[in-house]
């Protein structure tokens, strides 16, 4: 009954310092198809905002029952009243709301199945599609919490070493563990192979004694419970003490197969509905699923348990789980894993934990050394953290999750269902919604992962309206008893059809009933805009539906009328068969003529300045000078101030080109004499004024308002003091002409002086540097002659 469904959650988380809370915003169903139904309950399936009416005068001629399905608002407007609409809504109801509790109540420390950390505990939903309900569910981690610890080591032969410093595991970490809890159980178990072929050596020999002849090994083994949890423990160290390294052929371990077995095995383990911790140490890799082939094994882990004498016995029968298996029943018994690996194998279980919620994984020394330190890191990280599970949702039914964390960090997605750093005793909110599905309740439970509490939430879904209970079957006027008078319509019996189901399915001649949908003998059948049913017209639905035809065939509709500003009817009227009836104060075809003339108002509070008329909220100025949307604007005529100069003139003061005629031409307007210009009216007293400031003929100004009344009278206020100015004072402008006249020769003066100075230093200092440059030539004077000649005896030998 309840198609199409959608659920949405939004859960957000906030935190703070103290008392932390986690919210659930809202658990919302959603569809988005338009109201459409043929009955009260389709039609509130269709979404949240649909409603019915139930009046039977509602519907007008032509229309189809479906009519009666609409948004609220719409089917207001169409004329149902709010008591005639069909429109159901859901409600939350707390069926178990315990308080919550403390570890330590009155002084004495409660069992763990008397602690209450989760509230409320079961709640029911009554959901209508498309509307979220919303609850408030509060966590609180109660402090002291009992825990159970499972150690489950690796005794394949590279762990030897390790096996010496868990020997003394038991009362370390039970000292250690008391600072967090006081009521805090051990336990420990082991694991190496599957005992077959390719994984270990099968010879009678190595069956015996995997290791090299010179160590001393047990024999190879699946999984094995050493000790189930304890308080005690020295027990712890005794047994483990005892054990003995084991071995193996190849790398990777069994694992898997041993912590499904931890997993599974509630009773020989001995898990109570506490704190539950399993710590999963080794230094090497693992099989899962599908590896198992290799030594044979086909058949998929089912998940069971299969201990005897605390030994798995179906190794060699059953393939390893694969990890969504594992995720799998580690979350349904609440068991919060702990790897504690080499560095070697870090990366490889980082990437499992990544799969397995509420798991963590620490980096394990050689000899398993730092293993206490390792486990109390990982118990603190993991306590930290609150991470929301649900159950498995009812079909077209999802939950999605927003958290808003402590730390300021918001998720969506899968971050979105935990929050980090979350103190012991920090309380977490949530409110939460839900939706409907379909018909029948169903059950859903949400619960905090690690922990055994959970809120129960039951699901009633609203597929039916309450006025289909006090419908009545074979009503008169359904046809003489041809259907159920139900919210206002009739449902139809099998084989009948029609409005009020008039017609037989068998019966219907459609030539013989088509002349009755024909409007005016034409050829259309409901004028092309519906059905004939039962020689009635059906009207067809249009897609957008606020739009809708009408009428006896179907000729009438409320979209086709003439528009303005693509607005319907102008936005100022409605359509009713194809005309606008337009609202008060409108008129026109498209009711886009408005009769308000406030749009008209000039600056005066004229209508249209008095030169136009008002039509439509628009001036049509009559006056051809004057345009602008009140008539104000006369680009070709003077001033009023300009305009109206003269005659004021003429009146005020008996001056000016009008004094003559005065009487004859300027006795247009009341003339109202002030002392001075500020005794003139201002225009806070007048809005409409104009103040004008005009020179007469001896250049003295004159002071008036001019402002037009709405009686259409003119008023004119003049000041009787005039501002004429006074006659220049000669003495001060000559003698000022004098001495600028001194002052601007004695400038040129100095300027000249100045310029001949520089001209003067420029030359000298020329002339100093020709001197210092100049050069004396010490030749021979080329016009010379010595007195003295010298002649040579042209035969003398020296002898």
């Amino acid at each position: 009954c309840c198609p199409h469904l959608m659920l949405i959650k939004d859960l957000s988380f906030f935190f703070f310092s103290k008392n932390s809370y986690l919210q659930v915003k809202q658990i919302t169903f959603s569809d988005f198809s338009v109201c459409v139904g043929a009955s009260c309950g389709e039609c509130i399936q269709a979404g949240e905002k649909c409603g019915w009416c139930t009046d039977e005068g509602f519907l007008k001629e032509g229309e189809q029952k479906s009519t009666r399905c609409d948004e609220i608002e719409a089917l207001i407007k169409k004329g149902c009243t709010k008591a005639s609409i069909e429109d159901p809504r859901g409600t939350v109801t707390v069926n178990k709301n315990q308080s919550l509790t403390d570890r330590t109540k009155d002084g004495v420390k409660l069992k763990p199945d008397q602690i209450t950390q989760i509230q409320p505990q079961k709640l029911s939903l009554d959901l209508r599609s498309g509307e979220a309900q919303k609850f408030i569910l509060t966590f609180k981690r109660a402090e002291d919490y009992p825990i159970d610890l499972y150690y489950l080591m690796d005794l394949s032969y590279s762990m030897k070493d390790d096996l010496e410093n868990v020997k003394n595991l038991g009362t370390d970490l039970m000292s250690e563990m008391q600072k967090i809890t006081s009521d805090f159980r051990i336990g420990f178990g082991s694991f190496v192979e599957k005992t077959v072929m390719p994984y270990i050596s099968t010879t009678p020999a190595k069956l015996l004694n995997p290791c090299t002849s010179d160590q001393n090994c047990t024999s190879p083994f699946s999984y094995k419970n050493v000790l189930s949890l304890t308080s005690d423990g020295t027990q712890f160290n005794n047994l483990v003490s005892k054990q003995q390294i084991s071995g193996n052929l190849d790398s990777p371990e069994g694992g898997f197969d041993a912590i499904m077995q931890v997993a599974v095995c509630a009773n020989q383990i001995g898990w109570r509905n506490v704190t539950r911790l399993l710590v999963f140490s080794t230094d090497a890799g693992f099989h899962f699923a599908g590896d198992g082939k290799l030594g044979g094994i086909v058949l998929p882990n089912d998940g069971k348990c299969h201990l005897q004498d605390n030994m798995y016995t179906m190794s060699h029968y059953y393939d390893y789980p694969s990890i969504a298996h594992l995720v799998q029943k580690l979350s349904e018994n609440n068991i919060q894993t702990i790897f504690a690996v080499t560095k070697e194998f870090q990366p490889v279980y980082q990437e499992l934990k990544n799969l397995i919620p509420k798991s963590a994984v620490g980096t394990l020394s050689s000899d398993s050394g730092n293993v206490i330190k390792l486990i109390i890191d990982a118990y603190n990280s993991l306590s930290s953290e609150i991470i929301l599970e649900n159950s498995r949702l009812p079909e077209g039914v999802s939950i999605s999750y927003i958290s808003h964390c402590k730390n300021g960090v918001s998720g969506t997605g899968e971050n979105g269902r935990k929050c980090s750093n979350i103190s012991i005793g920090d309380q977490v909110r949530i409110i939460s919604s839900s939706c409907p599905s379909k018909g029948k309740s169903e059950t859903i439970k949400i619960k905090p992962l690690g922990f055994t509490e959970e809120v129960e939430i039951v699901l009633n879904f609203i597929c039916e309206c309450e006025c289909h209970k006090e419908g009545i079957p074979n009503s008169p006027a359904c046809h003489f008893g041809n259907g159920t008078l139900e919210c206002g319509a009739c449902r139809c019996n099998e084989g009948r059809i029609g409005r009020v189901c008039e017609c037989s399915k068998d019966e219907v001649r459609t030539e013989d009933l088509d002349a009755n949908c024909r409007m005016d003998n034409g050829t259309d059948i409901c004028s092309n805009n519906g059905d004939c049913v039962c020689g009635t017209c059906e009207c067809q639905k249009r897609d957008n539906p606020e739009e809708r035809y009408s009428g006896k065939f179907c000729e009438c509709d409320n979209f086709s009328c003439d528009r303005s500003n693509n607005k319907l009817c102008g936005g100022h009227g409605r359509c009713e068969c194809r005309k606008c009836i337009c609202d008060a104060n409108y008129t026109g075809s498209a009711c886009d003529c408005s009769l308000d003339t406030s749009t008209c108002l000039a600056s005066n509070k004229q209508i249209c300045n008095g030169r136009g008329t008002c039509e439509c909220g628009v001036c049509k100025c009559t006056d051809s000078k004057f345009q602008g949307p009140t008539c104000e604007i006369c680009p070709t005529c003077p001033g009023v101030c300009t305009e109206h100069k003269d005659c004021v003139q003429c009146r005020a003061f008996g001056t000016g080109d009008k004094k003559d005629t005065c009487e004859k031409e300027c006795s247009y307007f009341n003339l109202i004499t002030k002392k001075k210009k500020e005794e003139l009216p201002q225009p806070n007293d007048q809005p409409y004024i104009n103040h004008c400031k005009e020179r007469d003929a001896n250049d003295c100004w004159f002071f008036f308002t001019y402002a037009t009344r709405n009686d259409s009278t003119v008023e004119v206020h003049v000041a009787e003091e005039l501002e004429c100015p006074s006659g220049p004072d000669i003495i001060p402008i000559v003698a000022g002409v004098v001495a600028g006249i001194v002052l601007i020769g004695l400038a040129l003066l100095l300027i000249w002086k100045l310029l001949m100075i520089i001209h003067d230093r420029r030359e000298f200092a020329k002339f100093e540097k020709e001197k210092m440059n100049a050069k004396w030539d010490a030749g021979e004077n080329p016009i010379y002659k010595s007195a003295v000649t010298t002649v040579v005896n042209p035969k003398y030998e020296g002898k």
